[in-house]
């Protein structure tokens, strides 16, 4: 029986001191507790390749939709910060002086306008000038020619009506073919109008507003219109008159000898009769009439040609009569 009790002794002493172990534990101190949280974990070691994919990609773009905008991030806005100016008064006299010196300036710039301006239309006056002494050159010139072949046109007809008074003669037919193709001549003038359209069309420049240029131009024109009348009347008359006596009464070998100026004595006539010669002479009255009518006119645009190229020489004094002298 006693031997059963030295046994079972151990056991309660071991059971004993678990339970005063446990009671221990559970009245540990805090500070022991925080002892044990201050110590570093230990982390155990991870490969490059592994560290390098955990940490978070930087500066990659991220895809957004239509229409949207970026929004800044709050550490990343701008701040401006206005600084403080003070503004200082100037005296009154520096703003006088800033004043006075930008009126100059804007007045230099005007003058300068106005200077340069002036010498460009002074240039193209006198190139327009100059072309216009030529081109009156030529007119006058082309004129004193028509001036002397009508004259000639002017003989032909009265010769033709001087024959035509006379009795129909077989000699006689020769001589009138000859007459009546020299009055159906016209020559048609064309002034060279290049320079005066060109100066009809500035006539705002100063230097020819304020000049009698226009009125020269109108006095010319006007005369040169007449003398085209005339002209288209002369064509007429000659379709009307000269052109039907001639179809009607010569034959195609002789009115081809007449107008090539070969010599034909005795032409072939047909249906001639006295009475068509002295309605031919009638016909040609008015056809003398209207041909000297072209000599007046001519004359008159000779002189308004010469008047104006005079004048624009005098008052311009172009390149081309600078060079002349």
């Amino acid at each position: 029986m006693a031997k059963s009790n030295r046994q079972g002794t151990p056991n309660t002493k071991t059971s004993t001191t678990a339970k005063v172990s446990k009671a221990a534990d559970a009245v540990k101190p805090a500070a022991a507790v925080n002892d044990d949280a201050k110590k570093p974990k230990i982390i155990p070691a991870r490969s490059k390749k592994a560290k390098k994919l955990a940490e978070p990609e930087k500066d990659i773009p991220v895809p957004q939709a239509a229409g949207a905008t970026n929004p800044i991030p709050e550490n990343e806005m701008e701040v401006h910060y206005h600084p403080e100016i003070n503004h200082k008064h100037k005296p009154w006299k520096e703003y006088l002086l800033e004043g006075l010196m930008i009126f100059i300036a804007v007045m230099m710039g005007f003058v300068a306008e106005n200077v340069r301006e002036a010498i460009t239309n002074s240039q193209h006056v006198q190139e327009l000038t100059s072309q216009l002494v030529q081109d009156l050159k030529v007119d006058t010139s082309q004129l004193n020619d028509f001036y002397q072949e009508d004259t000639k046109i002017l003989r032909a007809n009265d010769s033709l009506i001087t024959l035509l008074q006379q009795p129909l003669k077989k000699e006689n037919t020769g001589q009138m073919l000859k007459l009546a193709v020299a009055s159906h001549s016209i020559w048609l003038f064309h002034p060279s109008a290049g320079a005066i359209a060109a100066i009809k069309s500035e006539l705002h420049l100063k230097q020819f507003s304020s000049s009698r240029i226009i009125s020269y131009i109108a006095d010319y024109e006007k005369h040169i219109e007449l003398l085209h009348t005339v002209q288209d009347i002369t064509a007429q008359y000659q379709r009307s008159y000269i052109d039907p006596f001639l179809l009607n009464h010569f034959t195609a070998a002789s009115l081809n000898a007449g107008f090539n100026r070969l010599p034909v004595t005795n032409p072939e006539t047909r249906n001639l009769s006295q009475e068509d010669i002295i309605q031919l002479g009638a016909d040609m009255v008015l056809v003398k009439i209207n041909t000297n009518e072209l000599l007046l006119d001519n004359r008159r645009v000779k002189n308004d040609a010469v008047k104006l190229l005079e004048y624009v020489k005098k008052q311009y004094n172009p390149a081309d009569d600078a060079s002349e002298k």
